[in-house]
């Protein structure tokens, strides 16, 4: 991992260069290398002597395996077949989407894409992107993901919850307490999942990763694509529980179903896909504390405060799982 923590511009270009088959084309990068915002893996926009643009992306080892990654290229690349608006890798030397650094760091090279994110859609752009995420759906739906991890109570729930008690890095003081809530959440919500068909999906569908072109939307980060309801998606885009947001949910599955049926008795899971989310991120913290990146990022983390703030967030998400009053 310290390959991966201390990267350097030189290796980053290094790798790129060779991979483009920079010494064929002649086509060189002119040594600029902007960092660019990212926590999981390490992404970087690259000035090519041509006045083009790139973006590579170094994986984080240990998170995916090379299946895995070629999995989500694979995924992008039929989402590009099929004309839908999404950002796919470049081909390598290699024949290829992903390479591979001389540190053994997988790696990946990407058109640079400009957009910007809209944090309050109107009911246009809801429109919008509810008929591309059912014809993203319909891509999803027409071959499993072998190698992907599928999103139940028991991976992004059990697991977390193990890791995290093992980890120690719980309080004490409300370690028992954060085990009783998330275990009864659990047992609440498993049944729920019961029959429920996964595909994939993009997975962390949140406004952050939906860019816009003027009024044109695109998809982008593709890194969490998992085997999930199609509900996963849609509620990460309208994220709220009082009544405006359920009016813009129904704007955005009204506009899904003139593109592709969808269960409705799925809007069950919203809040046990909010409390599985939550339980996931603490844990994805976790595993990444060694990382100087996430101590800078998340200070407070193993604090008092910060575990009585989630067990608060997540009382409330056993309350609502426990007794759902709202569609």
């Amino acid at each position: 991992m310290e390959q991966f923590f201390t990267l350097t511009p030189e290796r980053i270009l290094g790798a790129v260069e060779r991979a483009l088959g920079s010494d064929k084309t002649g086509v060189r990068a002119t040594g600029r290398c902007l960092a660019l915002n990212s926590m999981e893996n390490r992404v970087y926009e690259l000035e090519m002597d041509d006045e083009s643009r790139v973006v590579t992306k170094f994986y984080r080892p240990g998170r995916w395996t090379r299946e895995m990654i070629l999995e989500e290229h694979g995924f992008l690349a039929e989402l590009i077949e099929a004309e839908i608006p999404a950002v796919a890798p470049l081909p390598l030397t290699n024949s290829s989407t992903l390479a591979e650094s001389e540190d053994g760091i997988f790696f990946a090279v990407f058109p640079k894409v400009r957009g910007r994110i809209v944090q309050e859609l109107d009911d246009a752009r809801l429109q919008q992107v509810g008929r591309l995420l059912a014809r993203l759906h319909n891509i999803g739906a027409s071959r499993a993901a072998r190698h992907r991890l599928a999103l139940t109570p028991a991976t992004y729930g059990r697991k977390s919850l193990e890791f995290l008690d093992a980890s120690g890095m719980i309080d004490h003081q409300l370690r028992a307490r954060y085990r009783n809530v998330v275990e009864a959440i659990l047992t609440a919500i498993e049944p729920q999942f019961a029959n429920v068909p996964s595909f994939r999906v993009h997975g962390d569908c949140h406004l952050g990763n939906v860019l816009w072109q003027e009024n044109a939307a695109f998809f982008l980060d593709f890194d969490d694509m998992v085997m999930a309801p199609a509900v996963q998606d849609v509620w990460l885009i309208v994220r709220g529980r009082d009544e405006e947001a359920q009016r813009q949910r129904e704007v955005l599955i009204r506009s899904y179903e003139s593109m592709r049926e969808f269960d409705r008795s799925a809007l069950r899971l919203i809040e046990p896909l909010r409390a599985l989310r939550i339980m996931h991120y603490s844990a994805w913290i976790a595993r990444r504390w060694e990382d100087p990146t996430f101590k800078n990022a998340f200070p407070d983390f193993g604090s008092y405060k910060y575990w009585f703030e989630e067990l608060a967030e997540l009382d409330e998400q056993l309350r609502l799982v426990s007794a759902p009053t709202w569609t």
